[in-house]
């Protein structure tokens, strides 16, 4: 585990906002996604914090003038480079409207379509099919982890697992849940080979979601907020389920849909298998 940060290593003071770091730094920001450097910038003590517990490497780390107490509370290692920043260049650097005081460039772990169909539990994934909404994206990348899935399959058209508003909402999972982009095609294939249920979420003529086994290996596909799952991409499922609404609404906020149906799913694999 690495130490905590000590005062007697003080970070390297730099003044510029043309310092190559820190436009690496804003550059990663501006594409909320993985830099040409294959790094993904992240803010804050709490998620720079998750990055470390799950095992990520830093590439940098640049704290605000004034802010070096939360260096204290981060074990972040000798190894790792750290910049202070005066405030006006940290906050030309970052992209939130009330910057914390401190951020990094992160090494994202990069997974594999194996790794979400190979492991010893059950399979149960959900797939992205343009999903262009990051709060929802990384709420439900959230829930996936929280409710036991196995992983994520984000097609094409679906917003990046980095974007800075899917990093805030994930709270860390994105960190250790594997998370893959993958074409229909390839993605589709590999989960009819693993005899993986494709289960599609609509809102309407379909299986209501009680009458549905999700305790057998299970794909959910959730789709566009506003346009839903593809035709194509329905053309695919096994099975269409819907969540029955008593209440007076058209459908249900996509990452709402996704936590209901991955919580009943480790609902009904708890069920048979109690502990």
């Amino acid at each position: 585990m690495p130490t905590a940060f000590s005062r007697t290593r003080l970070p390297r003071i730099v003044q510029s906002r043309q310092n190559a770091r820190v436009k690496e730094l804003r550059a990663a920001f501006a594409l909320s996604s993985r830099s040409e450097t294959g790094l993904v910038a992240i803010e804050g003590e709490k998620l720079i914090g998750e990055a470390l517990s799950s095992g990520l490497a830093l590439g940098a780390v640049f704290v605000r003038s004034g802010s070096e107490a939360q260096l204290d509370r981060l074990p972040i290692p000798g190894d790792v480079e750290i910049l202070e920043l005066p405030p006006d260049v940290f906050t030309s650097a970052v992209n939130t409207e009330s910057p914390q005081g401190i951020a990094a460039l992160v090494r994202p772990p990069a997974f594999t379509l194996d790794d979400i169909l190979e492991q010893k539990q059950t399979p149960l994934i959900f797939v992205a099919a343009g999903l262009q909404d990051p709060g929802n994206l990384g709420t439900l990348i959230r829930s996936a982890e929280a409710f036991g899935a196995t992983g994520a399959i984000l097609l094409p058209g679906t917003v990046s697992p980095w974007n800075q508003k899917a990093l805030r909402a994930s709270a860390g999972s994105v960190f250790r849940l594997p998370v893959v982009s993958a074409k229909e095609d390839m993605a589709f294939a590999a989960v009819r080979k693993a005899n993986i249920a494709l289960l599609a979420a609509v809102v309407e003529d379909a299986r209501p979601l009680s009458a549905v086994d999700l305790a057998a290996p299970a794909a959910i596909v959730l789709g566009n907020e506003g346009n839903g799952i593809p035709q194509r991409v329905l053309e695919h499922a096994t099975h269409r389920i819907i969540i029955p609404c008593p209440g007076p609404v058209e459908s249900l906020n996509a990452a709402i849909a996704g936590s209901v149906i991955l919580y009943e799913a480790s609902r009904q694999r708890a069920a048979q298998n109690p502990r």
